[in-house]
């Protein structure tokens, strides 16, 4: 079931790409493809925002990037993550888990 994209809530950008990258390198129509897809089309990342995220979490070293071939033989730039970013993660997940928690006890009735 495809459902509509939502819009994400600010810092969401940041965690989604670094949790996606924890799988592996990947470029930027890559990250984009698997939030959608795993999501079954309820997120979306906007083109704009995905570049603007990526180059962010590189000056704060939390990702690096080389250049590679895409699956369609296409130069693309591959971005993965660092230690530093593999540990932002954790905190960020941890928060993340923390907040999502205190939502649905506040949503459920009663």
């Amino acid at each position: 079931m495809t459902r509509r994209p939502q819009g994400l809530l600010p810092g969401t950008v940041d965690v989604l790409i670094l949790r996606t990258l924890a799988l592996e390198p990947m470029h930027g129509y890559g990250i984009a493809r698997y939030v959608r897809e795993r999501s079954d089309g309820a997120l979306t990342i906007e083109s704009a925002a995905l570049y603007q995220a990526l180059h962010r979490l590189e000056r704060k070293r939390w990702v690096r990037s080389s250049w590679g071939v895409s699956e369609t033989k296409r130069r693309a730039k591959f971005y993965e993550l660092t230690a530093a970013g593999r540990k932002h993660l954790q905190v960020e997940r941890a928060q993340l888990g923390a907040y999502i928690d205190a939502l649905k006890v506040l949503l459920e009735p009663g």
